[in-house]
């Protein structure tokens, strides 16, 4: 345990370091994010990112303190990895782990990172049914992921100790991605809206909190005579965080069917979610040009779900992590290609603020 705090301790300052560098880069010179700006730091964390795998393929072993094959034999028995080693030789066995480990991470961050760009095109339509001024974009986006930190934390361990006393779970989480898939493949062309007036966090912080009626700069809180009030921009907070929240419902039960070790389900699934505020500003504006990539998530969610249902009879096959990533891939280069080789007509779908939408926030 003592080597999984000091690793787990280690990787989060180093994301704590991330953000902080995220913060001052793009923050600091304008209020407005270039495509400049986020492509840079796009490049950037998937790059550390990399490098992460990198990591794993070298140290990935003192995670939890493998130094002998009795150890190396508990931990892949623990976390189900398919791993077999070699009798009496620890070190070619351990680099065989390590390879695994390195794979599932990269597979799983591949996976979070494709069903991140659905949670994209959700917070453009909630930027944009509130009015949110483009200046603001960084701020609520950088405090949301900061709690999107914690959640998955929670979510992740708390799945993965579900998982480790019913093994039946597993047939939960992939009957619910599978009937997502199919649910997201057939509401494709289906016009998403919110709905700023009777969204369910605007009439609950209005029931019980006093809400001002104005955005007040980058503010999330004001005080007005006397009376501290929440502003708007701190509504499009929580609903950003409650939006996280629903699709780590998708996403986390995803990654379990690559891996069940908890330590690389969160790594993977934090380096996507660090990421998803630069490639928020780099894909916005052309987020509808994918008029395929709905589709090619909906197919990658149902794939997943089929292989969480029948993973005792693909073990059984030799279906691999490597076979994972391959069909992942192909399924998600096959639908870009495909929005690409086949635009989208004229009747792209517009986005447009009414101001006449925030008339619900005046008292």
């Amino acid at each position: 345990m003592t080597n999984e705090m000091l690793f787990m301790a280690g990787f989060l300052l180093f994301i704590f370091l991330i953000l902080a560098l995220d913060l001052g880069l793009l923050n600091k010179k304008s209020d407005v994010v270039s495509m400049k700006q986020a492509g840079l730091m796009s490049f950037f964390v998937i790059a550390l990112s990399m490098c992460f795998y990198f990591v794993l393929l070298t140290y990935g072993h003192l995670l939890h303190g493998i130094d002998s094959m009795e150890k190396l034999q508990t931990v892949i028995r623990s976390h189900h990895h398919p791993v077999k080693i070699i009798p009496g030789d620890l070190e070619n066995s351990i680099q065989l782990y390590n390879q695994n480990l390195g794979l599932e991470y990269l597979t799983g961050y591949v996976v979070e990172y494709a069903l991140s760009v659905d949670n994209i095109f959700v917070m453009v339509l909630i930027f944009t049914a509130f009015g949110v001024a483009q200046k603001n974009y960084h701020r609520v986006l950088f405090w949301g992921i900061l709690g999107a930190i914690v959640m998955r934390f929670i979510f992740i361990f708390v799945g993965a100790a579900l998982i480790a006393k019913f093994d039946w779970i597993m047939y939960v989480f992939g009957a619910f991605l599978l009937f997502t898939g199919i649910k997201m493949f057939f509401d494709k062309d289906n016009d998403e809206k919110i709905d700023t007036k009777n969204h369910p966090i605007v009439k609950f912080a209005k029931r019980f909190f006093k809400v001002h009626d104005h955005f007040v700069g980058n503010r999330f809180f004001v005080t007005i005579n006397g009376i501290n009030k929440m502003t708007p921009l701190f509504l499009v907070l929580l609903i950003i965080e409650a939006t996280d929240l629903i699709f780590a419902v998708d996403s986390i039960p995803a990654i379990f069917s690559v891996t069940k070790d908890p330590y690389i389900v969160f790594f993977s699934n934090i380096f996507a979610i660090i990421g998803l505020r630069s490639m928020f500003f780099l894909l916005a504006g052309i987020i509808d040009k994918f008029r395929f990539l709905k589709i090619g998530l909906a197919v990658l969610l149902a794939f997943i779900g089929l292989k969480m249902l029948f993973h005792h009879f693909l073990d059984d096959w030799g279906f691999s992590t490597t076979h994972s990533l391959i069909i992942i891939v192909a399924i998600l280069g096959s639908s870009i290609l495909f929005s690409l080789l086949f635009p989208v007509q004229k009747k792209d779908r517009k986005l447009k603020y009414d101001p006449d939408q925030d008339d619900h926030l005046r008292h």
